[in-house]
């Protein structure tokens, strides 16, 4: 079967090598769409934390089962399931306190371990989603949006709140739609127009800033000096992260989703005078793949997938994804 590997930084290959075969327990699954996601760019780059090489990236996956022993969710062969795509020990604290997405063991489909940019690939039962009724580019983009999900259940997001999100990538974009299905309303913060455009014009956003200088500006005069209740952040960049409780009222939120490599600094006055929960988001559980499951059906999957190639042509555009110039959105690749 055919696989593509990121041997070392700025190398993929695509090779063959033979079906893997289903140990006790799993379920031998063919994978039919791969979403690209930011873990995957920056595995590509060089500069995901967490990572060694080589290694079969792919956690984003619309699959088919094409062997399975008999289980409690009366999942057979030939149904499409979505793959959680958490390895937990369900021994830690953590487990044992129902937090698996922060196992102190866990390891990552496609990060700590072979992911699913390969044919076909074999994984335990108990991480499988069923999902007939989602279409591959559906199911190919579940586990961005549960990203987003979990972080929304973490901040306790009511209805009627006002929220910022920094950040118009997928899974900013995720929290934004998620937040609205939720009741709130949404800012949209982004360096990039094009993406603030579509945030505004396909999500349905109720402002968007172009970050900068002027943004907390911006924000005070939207919000009557009220700033927002929750602040989420989706890019994971040093400088957005440390500005984040900017935009933030005084007892609100603060949610960091993307995830920085280095050391964060933040004005003890300016945060202690706004009595700032921080707190942060990784991952997601069953419960928020079943939320974006049941409410999937309002997103605009359609305008979200911007870019779609085939496996044997993956190589050659990836480089393409890179390049916010390029209008990507989300990218998929297909398998089989």
């Amino acid at each position: 079967m055919k696989y593509i590997v990121c041997e070392t930084p700025g190398t993929f290959l695509l090779k063959e090598k033979e079906a893997p075969a289903k140990k006790k327990g799993e379920a031998l699954l063919k994978v039919t769409k791969v979403g690209i996601c930011g873990t995957d760019l920056h595995a590509y780059a060089g500069n995901q934390a967490f990572f060694s090489y080589p290694r079969i990236l792919g956690h984003e996956l619309a699959t088919q089962v094409v062997e399975i022993e008999e289980n409690e969710q009366g999942i057979k062969a030939g149904d499409n399931v979505v793959v959680m795509p958490y390895v937990s020990c369900n021994k830690c604290i953590a487990c044992r306190n129902g937090k698996t997405n922060c196992c102190t063991n866990i390891k990552v489909l496609g990060v700590h371990t072979d992911g699913g940019m390969q044919e076909t690939i074999s994984v335990p039962i108990d991480l499988l989603i069923p999902a007939n009724n989602l279409s591959d580019d559906q199911m190919a983009i579940v586990e961005p949006l549960a990203i987003g999900a979990h972080a929304i259940r973490r901040s306790m997001l009511q209805e009627g709140e006002t929220v910022v999100v920094v950040g118009c990538g997928p899974i900013g974009i995720g929290i934004m739609k998620l937040a609205q299905i939720k009741g709130a309303k949404v800012i949209a913060i982004d360096m990039n127009q094009g993406r603030l455009d579509y945030a505004k014009e396909k999500i349905g956003v109720d402002q968007i800033v172009l970050g900068g200088k002027d943004a907390v500006e911006k924000i005070t005069e939207i919000t009557g000096g009220d700033m927002a209740t929750v602040v989420y952040d989706a890019t994971g960049h040093k400088g957005a992260l440390e500005s984040g409780p900017n935009y933030m009222s005084h007892g609100g939120r603060y949610v960091l989703v993307g995830l920085s490599k280095g050391e964060l600094t933040f004005a003890h006055p300016a945060i202690h005078a706004k009595e700032t929960t921080i707190m942060c988001s990784r991952n997601a559980t069953l419960e928020d793949f079943e939320h974006v499951i049941s409410v999937l059906n309002q997103f605009p999957t359609e305008s979200f997938i911007t870019h779609n190639v085939d496996a044997s042509e993956m190589i050659q555009n990836f480089d393409s994804w890179l390049d916010p110039a390029t209008g990507v959105i989300k990218a998929t690749v297909n398998f089989n």
